[in-house]
């Protein structure tokens, strides 16, 4: 049976879209006999051990960079890459894979080629967003600018060197082949979700609705991390309207992340501290009591290089759930979401498209339960981790000679 060594820019316990797509294809692996080995980055932080387990699975850590070269810009990357490189080498030469499967960022594809080559393994690239688009998000550089392109370059040429490459949706495979890539290369393995671990939605906890002030209001949510291409200023801004029609909304914003500062400020200048409640991070086995909580989920993110070509996991989780939400009509949302049948799409920001959006399926309650139940059929038929899974079988058995 096959024996693949993946390695990951961070993973469990650390708590994150990536890390939890990285657990669910692990186990899918696992659960097909194939036998797995996890190796982390730097980025992943400090460790206790050179080997850690976390929800059952055992991931081997990288130390930190060190040295004056890991003091600079660029400087850091290239060292991180540098300890990467050794602690591949030497794992791989302990556990004797029959490939190398690198994901996300490029600093982990680039050290994953040259140890293969090395070895004389065949190596693969999962891709699940481009460096440089995540780079804009964050403000660390605008699309365009030499870092971007230096950045864009480095991933095409990793592409390239790849025995294949891996996406998650066709958004980043049309981007990978415009590129210049023979789509016979580029195998898409889409987000999906474990249906089992999100049971349909619950009547909400009365004593946790009390806690956060939310008995017998109408409840418009977010739960995640709060990033700036999520959109929650343009539902920040929606706010007023939606209370002026419907003097009973709430927006309960569970989560945390880089723009909190910012929206707890945004709230206040617009007075709505007692409308909005912000709950900080809560514990992950906590955050289905949370969902019970919400009439009607929002995704209002803005249109953007990354949110145009990635599909995010947070619909299907919502899907799964059969619980109800709109979100706006960027590419990743469209490439998952059929409009008015598994949820409602709107003009991706536009203020008052989002709010006729959401005021208009609160007004028709009649609708509630065949959306929440296309919804989770879809994930239960179409977007699980079983059938996303399958699709490595293919390249898998033909870089390693071996039938699976």
């Amino acid at each position: 049976m096959i024996r693949v060594l993946h390695v990951l820019d961070h993973s469990l316990p650390l708590h994150s879209g990536y890390t939890f797509r990285t657990a669910a294809l692990l186990r899918e692996q696992r659960a097909l006999g194939w036998e797995t080995f996890h190796l982390t980055s730097p980025k992943q932080g400090a460790a206790t051990a050179a080997i850690e387990e976390a929800d059952g699975l055992a991931f081997h850590r990288t130390p930190s960079a060190t040295g004056a070269l890991a003091r600079w810009p660029l400087g850091r990357e290239l060292a991180l890459m540098k300890a990467l490189a050794t602690r591949l080498e030497a794992v791989a030469r302990d556990i004797r894979p029959d490939i190398i499967h690198a994901h996300s960022p490029v600093l982990n594809a680039l050290p994953a080629i040259k140890v293969a080559r090395r070895l004389g393994l065949p190596v693969v690239y999962e891709i699940r967003a481009f460096w440089e688009d995540a780079a804009v998000d964050h403000g660390s550089t605008r699309e365009g600018s030499l870092r971007y392109r230096a950045t864009r370059h480095l991933e095409t040429r990793a592409i390239r060197q790849a025995d294949h490459v891996f996406t998650i949706c066709e958004g980043l495979r049309a981007d990978i082949t415009a590129r210049g890539i023979a789509a016979a290369k580029v195998t898409v393995i889409p987000n999906a979700v474990d249906v089992a671990a999100f049971p349909p939605a619950r009547p909400p906890d009365p004593a946790l609705l009390a806690q956060w002030g939310l008995s017998g209001q109408t409840v418009i949510g977010f739960i995640g991390s709060f990033y700036a291409y999520e959109g929650l200023d343009l539902l920040l801004d929606a706010l007023p309207e939606l209370i002026g029609q419907r003097p009973d909304i709430r927006l309960l914003l569970v989560g945390g992340g880089p723009q909190e500062s910012r929206l707890r400020q945004q709230a206040a200048s617009l007075g709505l501290d007692q409308r909005v409640i912000f709950t900080g991070r809560v514990p992950h086995q906590e955050v289905s009591r949370y969902y019970d909580l919400i009439d009607i989920l929002a995704y209002p993110r803005h249109p953007m290089r990354l949110t145009e070509l990635v599909t995010p996991l947070k619909p299907l989780e919502a899907m799964a759930q059969g619980q109800l939400f709109v979100a706006s009509d960027v590419g990743g949302h469209k490439e998952l979401i059929e409009h008015d049948k598994t949820g409602i799409l709107f003009k991706a920001d536009d203020r008052a498209a989002l709010s006729k959006a959401l005021l208009t399926l609160l007004d028709n309650r009649q609708r509630w339960p065949e959306l929440k139940m296309n919804g989770r059929r879809f994930v239960e038929t179409v977007r699980n981790w079983q059938n996303s899974v399958a699709y490595y079988r293919a390249p898998y058995s033909r870089l390693t000679g071996k039938a699976l």
